[in-house]
């Protein structure tokens, strides 16, 4: 299948959709999930096109990947979490809902499950606390 320009992270790469961004460079945005699953539930999203892992250039992954691994370090310190899940999903049937490439970074706690995706939206002040905190780790 081909890339839809009209999916949800595409509109927020052109601004049309507003996120609560934490970094943004010349390849990628990062900016908090308004479903999370856990709290400091952060996406990172590359600006080229692609559906997802199985259609990306492997340029573009090279360069996302390092991104991925500071965004989970900075994850871990700024919500005092005992691990990081890092999910990346392919096709509808492999879970993934927005068919642009993008990495989960989920701080996890012992003895406490994920919630649900797409359970509500966060509370905006809850998503623009936690980006703050996410962009002072990263600092």
């Amino acid at each position: 299948m081909s890339y839809d320009t009209s999916n949800i992270f595409a509109k927020i790469l052109r601004g049309e959709i507003p996120c609560h961004k934490v970094y943004e460079d010349a390849d990628a945005i990062v900016f908090m999930d308004v479903m999370p699953q856990t709290n400091g539930h952060a996406l990172i999203v590359p600006k080229a096109p692609s559906r997802n892992l199985l259609d990306a250039d492997p340029a573009v992954l090279a360069k996302i990947i390092p991104l991925v691994q500071k965004v989970a370090v900075a994850a871990k310190s700024a919500f005092n979490a005992d691990g990081i899940s890092i999910a990346q999903f392919n096709e509808a049937a492999g879970g993934q809902t927005v068919f642009h490439l993008h990495f989960h970074v989920m701080p996890r706690y012992d003895g406490q499950p994920l919630q649900i995706h797409a359970r509500k939206m966060e509370d905006a002040a809850v998503l623009a606390a936690n980006a703050e905190k996410l962009k002072a780790a990263l600092a």
